[in-house]
């Protein structure tokens, strides 16, 4: 067995424990505000995070960064999804508004890893504060609490590399600065304009500023949860119907191109041939969509019929998970739609989870590449990406990867199956909570919610949310006993 560097790890969950502590005190300010009791289980769970947060620090408080490696900032950033999401969800637990600790666990895993799926049925009778943080755990889960972490790094020592990596592991990284904590203050500080300029949008519109905040949260986060049962569609407004498609389409491009466009690099963004394929299958869906929904008498109207079937759309495929109508109803033809948009989903780089529609793209040119060489047996035929062959290592994780997911997510309808919950059910709510999607079929549906299901299922939703929203290997990796040896 290798030296792990367990002080290090120490020193970082200190200090993730502590950051959070920071944004606790924002929800009590508005629990404050509000003058709601939920101040009391929020005050609490910040001495907690407090006391924990500086003990796990002065217990790493001397790690030597040069001696940590790619093993420590995976197990750091798995140990910060599943820890952060029990400290979490004390609010609601101390506050007795999700009395079940797996309930609880589950919704506060789903707010981090911004897959929107919730197990509340009457989300408006919680106070002001709750709210507030139910939204703010979302936020912070869009770009990644690493992330966030990384960018204040150079106040607390070094480690950034690890962190970023083990997060963040996409297909590739554009690393557009030398400094990894370069490339987090910067991307967050575009994540932190883009909802600005949202929550000014839609408070100009029959929102108020409490829900334009809230709601800009979990749209650019692509994450979902809403401060009203009926969630977007509570307003009835085209006006935030549109605003709220054309930031979650915003949110599922690559943070980086977003920086590059702002900088004036427009070539950047439009020469992406993965935002290329993204917004082509988007225009696809909604054209398939809107047409099913409209000559089947989903809607009255064909403006209606594309407003609605456009969120639905855009919502599935960038894995936010609003709603602004059932789409069960639909039918299996669109759950099959939606199903696949799910598990393709947004960009690399984005705050969406899923497969990424880079990984599709490779996947799709393999396929071509492949029947090509049926008829041509001694060609040399790579995939190409941007104009530039892929590397045969990048097409084999990809390949890899995507056995992975979709095996995993066999494994967890099998166990779903097996707790007694239906196969429609079963398979909606895997290929959501793999993808941080949210809403499933059936009984968890748009309009529904997740509370039907045993303890023992949510408990496999809330792992398989984790795992999907690190990219699957940060957590399983953790289980191969290769893993700990040298």
């Amino acid at each position: 067995m290798s030296q792990l560097n367990i002080r290090f790890i120490f020193k970082m969950l200190g200090l993730m424990f502590i950051l959070e502590f920071l944004f606790v005190l924002v929800a009590i300010a508005v629990a404050f505000y509000y003058k709601g009791d939920d101040v009391y289980p929020l005050s609490q769970t910040a001495g907690i995070m407090l006391v924990l947060g500086m003990l796990f620090y002065l217990i790493g408080f001397k790690a030597n960064e040069r001696y940590a490696g790619r093993r420590e900032g995976m197990i750091t950033v798995a140990l910060t999804w599943a820890v952060l999401s029990f400290l979490g969800m004390l609010p609601f637990y101390l506050g007795g508004y999700i009395t079940n600790p797996a309930d609880a666990y589950f919704e506060t895993m789903s707010g981090y890893t911004t897959t929107g799926a919730t197990i509340l049925s009457d989300i408006e009778a919680l106070p002001k504060g709750i709210l507030f943080w139910r939204s703010l755990i979302q936020w912070q889960g869009g770009v990644g609490m690493i992330v966030f972490t990384v960018a204040l790094m150079p106040i607390f020592g070094g480690g950034a590399s690890e962190l970023f990596d083990a997060e963040s592991a996409s297909i590739t990284h554009d690393r557009f600065r030398p400094r990894i904590t370069q490339v987090a203050k910067r991307l967050w500080g575009v994540y932190v304009f883009l909802t600005g300029i949202l929550v000014l949008l839609l408070w100009a519109g029959p929102m108020d500023l409490f829900d334009a905040v809230c709601h800009s949260f979990t749209t650019l986060a692509t994450g979902g949860y809403s401060t009203k049962n009926a969630s977007v569609a509570y307003w009835n407004s085209p006006y935030v119907e549109y605003m709220i498609t054309i930031f979650m389409f915003i949110g599922a491009i690559n943070f980086t191109l977003i920086y590059f466009f702002f900088k004036g690099n427009f070539k950047k963004l439009f020469h992406d041939e993965e935002l290329r394929w993204f917004f082509f299958i988007a225009v696809g869906a909604i054209s398939i969509a809107t047409s099913w929904v409209y000559f089947n008498g989903f809607e009255t109207d064909f403006e209606t019929s594309f407003r609605k079937a456009t969120f639905q759309v855009m919502t599935c495929l960038t894995t936010t998970g609003f709603a602004t109508a059932d789409y069960v109803p639909w039918g299996p033809f669109f759950w099959l739609l939606a199903l696949m948009l799910m598990i393709i989903c947004g960009c690399a780089g984005s705050t969406t989870g899923g497969l990424k529609t880079g990984r599709f793209v490779i996947l799709v040119k393999s396929l071509l590449s492949e029947f090509k060489k049926q008829t041509h047996p001694h060609a040399v035929i790579p995939v190409r990406m941007d104009g530039h062959a892929v590397p045969v290592d990048i097409v084999r994780r990809v390949l890899v990867f995507s056995f992975v997911y979709v095996f995993m997510i066999a494994v967890c309808c099998f166990l779903l199956t097996l707790n007694g919950v239906g196969f429609e059910e079963a398979i909606g709510g895997c290929v959501s909570c793999a993808s941080n999607s949210g809403p499933a079929l059936r009984t968890i549906g748009p309009v529904s919610n997740y509370s039907s299901l045993p303890d023992f299922s949510k408990w496999v939703l809330s792992f398989l949310m984790m795992t999907g929203r690190l990219e699957i290997f940060t957590v399983l990796s953790l289980f191969l006993p290769g893993f700990w040896k040298q």
